[in-house]
């Protein structure tokens, strides 16, 4: 299997990503695109000519988004809708009140390193928000993107998920003492094994989904660590340059038909045994077909429990 390389890299920005490439008549759903790198993936994909749909927990800020991706892209018709990754039946209804079909789902909305919350399900709240409500949306929406004919996922992961495999025994920290590290890596594991899972079940139907990670960016997710970076400054990006990565993936025709993998500074990273410094690389349990297989009914078998 030939890793795939781009002309972009750790600089690039979401607008270098995508320019020349026209996305006029597709449509396009971004969670957590009221800050961060969500709402600059959101610019990006409207700039190219996509009709973008908002995703987030406060649509007040999703509507002062909205407004201002019409303002810098010339698109009226950025739309907001309301969604609780905590909550299933939000998820489910975000997906019940789509029309159509979806060309591209970014699963951007996360939580880093929260202190020890649950949600109304006993679920830890980090892999509930990161990995099981973006599962719940995803799997909703399976009808629309499967319309659309040739479908993107884009999950968007992180470095992070190198200190921690899924612990399939203790999802939930129900034994073992809390550990928001620990709990953010599993989470960020889980979504690299949606990636896989969801292309090995739906390749068929056109629909792929590849993981990422943006990179070291300074926006609301560091809230729970003091909101500051522990990043060299040379090792940081803007918002734009964190964006890029999820916006090739969303629409680089390099990537027609490839799913399942893991990308870094816009380019596919290597499969490591260990983490090294550096924090480079993609863990081999992330991208573990059995690991996928059973995520993935761990997951199912969690909502269909409710």
């Amino acid at each position: 299997m030939t890793a795939i390389t781009a002309p972009f890299g750790f600089r690039s920005t979401a607008a270098e990503v995508v320019a020349g490439i026209d996305l006029t008549g597709k449509r396009a759903i971004v969670t957590g695109a009221s800050s961060g790198i969500g709402i600059e993936t959101a610019r990006a994909l409207a700039g190219a000519g996509a009709q973008v749909t908002l995703a987030v927990r406060n649509t007040d800020a999703g509507t002062r988004t909205a407004a201002d991706l019409a303002a810098t892209t010339g698109r009226d018709d950025v739309a907001v809708v309301e969604l609780d990754l905590t909550s299933p039946a939000s998820a489910a209804a975000v997906a019940a009140g789509w029309r159509g079909s979806l060309d591209i789902l970014v699963n951007n909305a996360g939580v880093m390193m929260s202190p020890e919350q649950r949600t109304a399900q006993g679920w830890e709240l980090q892999l509930a928000t990161n990995h099981l409500g973006h599962f719940a949306l995803t799997r909703a929406l399976h009808g629309a993107l499967a319309a659309a004919g040739s479908a993107r996922i884009v999950i968007v992961s992180s470095s992070g998920h190198l200190y921690s495999p899924v612990v399939f025994d203790d999802l939930h920290f129900r034994f073992r003492p809390y550990d928001p590290l620990l709990a953010y890596a599993q989470s960020k594991t889980a979504a690299i094994l949606f990636a896989v899972g969801a292309t090995a079940r739906w390749a068929g139907d056109g629909i792929t989904a590849n993981a990422l990670n943006p990179g070291a960016i300074a926006t609301n997710l560091q809230r729970h660590v003091g909101g500051k970076l522990v990043t060299p400054p040379e090792r940081r990006k803007t918002p734009q340059q964190g964006a890029a990565t999820s916006v090739l993936l969303a629409t680089s025709p390099e990537l027609d038909g490839i799913g399942g993998r893991y990308f870094n500074d816009c380019n596919e990273a290597p499969t490591v045994e260990h983490r090294d410094a550096n924090g480079a690389g993609v863990a081999s349990y992330a991208l573990d077909a059995a690991n996928a297989d059973r995520m993935w009914d761990v997951s199912d078998a969690l909502l269909r429990g409710l």
